[in-house]
């Protein structure tokens, strides 16, 4: 039966690429127009749809999503998302099923210039593109990001691995730019996030995406910063996160 899906992977990636840039091409003149003439508010409008029609490209696979999330997310304050990553496709059920909250990105700065839709997104959206091998100037923009959370009650999604997980099991948190974040903003809360199974979908690469496969998020109980100190936030945070996820 697992020969047979895998066989059919194939064509159904084949699809899958080709709706998935289309709706890459289409939304790049949406967003443009949304943020030149409307402003902010348009352009993530247009970004949050952007996102959607990507899962439903995701559901030609077979793929579901489900999210388990607490009622009591606080709105319009700023919010610090952490996350393990296991995928390129973390990232649009974050920004769908988060939309009410404005997540914003710490992205590698190569994601910034030649992908269609994402990397206008990126770039004019409020996300930050850190250049990991220039630490002062990574450092600068990211106290420039927490400045524009606070300011705009906007929330700030980090990865602490550093990079993907390809086989699902976590790495080492890297708790420089999450300790940035709790001290430049300490009325923010936090919302330590666990994706499980997202990994799958590149368990071959980019070719094929397997089928069937049912990415989870899990949202933990909400934090305050400014009620823990740093180092018990970090713990409790990167703890949470970790023993959550189901390697399998």
């Amino acid at each position: 039966m697992k020969k047979l899906s895998l066989i059919f992977s194939y064509p159904l990636s084949v699809l899958f690429y080709l709706l998935f840039g289309l709706t890459l091409v289409v939304f790049h003149p949406i967003q443009w127009v949304c943020f030149k003439v409307f402003g902010y508010l348009a352009h993530k409008k247009s970004v949050d749809y952007l996102n959607f029609f990507i899962l439903m490209c995701l559901r030609v696979l077979g793929t579901t999503f489900k999210i388990n999330k607490p009622k009591d997310i606080p709105e319009n304050i700023p919010l610090i998302i952490v996350s393990n990553h296991q995928s390129l496709w973390d990232i649009p059920p974050l920004i769908w099923y988060l939309r009410k909250h404005h997540p914003k990105f710490v992205s590698k700065k190569e994601l910034g210039k030649g992908i269609p839709s994402i990397s206008f997104n990126l770039k004019n959206g409020g996300s930050v593109l850190i250049d990991r091998n220039n630490p002062r100037q990574a450092l600068e923009k990211m106290i420039r990001f927490a400045k524009y959370l606070e300011q705009n009650n906007r929330s700030g999604v980090i990865f602490p691995e550093g990079t993907r997980g390809k086989t699902g099991i976590p790495k080492r948190f890297q708790l420089k730019g999450l300790v940035l974040l709790f001290k430049k903003i300490p009325e923010a809360y936090v919302l330590p996030l666990t994706i499980n199974n997202s990994w799958k979908l590149q368990r071959y690469g980019m070719f094929p995406i397997p089928m069937g496969v049912q990415l989870k998020f899990t949202i933990h109980p909400i934090l305050k910063v400014s009620d823990f100190s740093t180092d018990v936030l970090t713990h409790m945070v990167e703890k949470q996160i970790i023993d959550a996820v189901v390697n399998n």
